[in-house]
């Protein structure tokens, strides 16, 4: 009778979990995205749901939407590659290529955010320029936010207001939702946000626009998109890309998903277009 070794014997069950390990790897194989939080939990996985059963089918895998608690969280996830894509702003684009050391690889944008905007608003009738804003209590969105802080604080610079100095209280709300929520309550004497958010809120009658009023919309600048990590096999960035842009309202798929990311379709992008953000943050203070 043929006997296996100890030894032989080891090496062939070791084989034979190796191999099943892995297939069983390949089987539960999940793409995983995520999204900065600029508006509400709720919204997000509302916008992300249609998002992941299209990219299943585009993907041939499992994909998943992996929510974060904040900005810097997403920046950190995709940096350490615990996540596969994230929809990042301008600015968190620029953080995660300076954590990740030029890791970060922006793959698609909505035709939108290449001519991109920001808005103030305000309920008091005394406010009509920027300069009025001093001495005022101002609400920005996150701190990491590109259209809800950044570029905002931009152009305030810009126009020699320096919130840091000029305003009576700089508040941050977290998110473009809840700007217009602390406008509108009087919380804060005006805010700045998203001009996509704001657009939102008065085409579903979220805001009472009797009350608050947009005073200044900024000049367009780059903003968000979808970005990967370097490391990705350029065959699934291609595929990734390919997807984003076979998006088409023409569809019912197309249309809702387009729909809920306030998008006309997407457009190829890369790292150059956010120089500028870049630039804007080194030049604030807000990127060392």
């Amino acid at each position: 009778m043929f006997r296996f070794s100890s030894s032989r014997a080891f090496k062939a069950l070791a084989a034979c979990t190796v191999l099943a390990f892995a297939g069983h790897a390949a089987a539960q194989a999940v793409f995983k995205f995520t999204a900065i939080p600029d508006e509400s939990p709720t919204e997000l996985a509302r916008k992300a749901a249609p998002l992941v059963k299209y990219l299943e089918s585009r993907l041939g895998m499992k994909v998943e939407f992996t929510p974060v608690t904040d900005y810097a969280a997403s920046v950190e996830a995709l940096a350490n590659k615990q996540i596969d894509m994230a929809w990042f702003g301008g600015f968190t684009f620029v953080q995660a290529n300076v954590r990740s050391g030029g890791k970060a690889v922006p793959l698609v944008q909505r035709e939108e955010d290449e001519k991109f905007k920001s808005v103030f608003i305000t309920t008091d009738p005394a406010i009509k320029t920027l300069a009025d804003l001093k001495g005022k209590n101002v609400s920005f969105g996150s701190q990491s936010s590109t259209s809800g802080h950044l570029m905002p604080r931009s152009f305030l610079l810009d126009a020699k207001v320096d919130p840091d100095k000029d305003f009576k209280r700089v508040a941050y709300s977290g998110a473009h939702d809840a700007t217009i929520a602390a406008v509108a309550a009087g919380k804060v004497d005006a805010g700045a946000l998203n001009i996509s958010v704001w657009e939102k809120f008065v085409a579903d009658k979220k805001v009472d626009t009797t009350k608050v009023r947009v005073f200044y919309t900024t000049p367009p600048y780059y903003d968000y998109n979808w970005t990967v990590h370097a490391d990705m096999p350029a065959a699934m960035k291609e595929k990734i890309a390919k997807a984003f842009l076979d998006l088409n309202k023409a569809t019912p798929e197309g249309k809702d998903i387009l729909e809920l990311q306030r998008a006309s379709k997407f457009v190829p992008t890369k790292a150059e277009n956010y120089k500028g953000i870049e630039a804007a943050a080194r030049s604030a203070g807000l990127l060392k």
